[in-house]
């Protein structure tokens, strides 16, 4: 636990794991732009985190690397096999919704989708 300058935790124990106090962000969302190597001023506007918030969820990162990243890595695990269990109960659902035409009066909108589809696949 890492306290502020008036003696208030920063960075507490939830049932949703490692939190910036008073928020709903946890260090493994944070982790995610930290090890991609995002500056810290991003990570803070991305959250909307006061400089104290993003400088205390750094500083404990960093004295506990090592606990916070086998934990971070235990959240990886946890969240790739829930997308493969969803993905796979829904693939029935998803490939009939596929298919579906557009609704009437979403056309235009849905060929701006399938460019921009194709352009983003064309880059791969």
């Amino acid at each position: 636990m890492t306290l502020a300058s008036n003696g208030q935790a920063t960075i507490i124990r939830t049932e949703r794991g490692l939190t910036i106090a008073g928020t709903r962000i946890t260090l493994y969302d944070v982790m995610d732009y930290v090890t991609e190597q995002y500056p810290p001023k991003f990570i803070q506007g991305l959250f909307d985190l006061t400089e104290e918030q993003i400088n205390a969820a750094l500083a404990y990162i960093e004295t506990n690397r090592a606990d916070v990243e086998a934990e971070y890595q235990i959240v990886l695990k946890e969240a790739e096999e829930l997308q493969q269990y969803y993905e796979e109960k829904n693939r029935d659902l998803i490939a009939r919704i596929a298919v579906k035409p557009p609704k009437p009066g979403t056309e235009a909108a849905w060929e701006k989708l399938q460019a921009a589809r194709a352009k983003r696949e064309s880059k791969v």
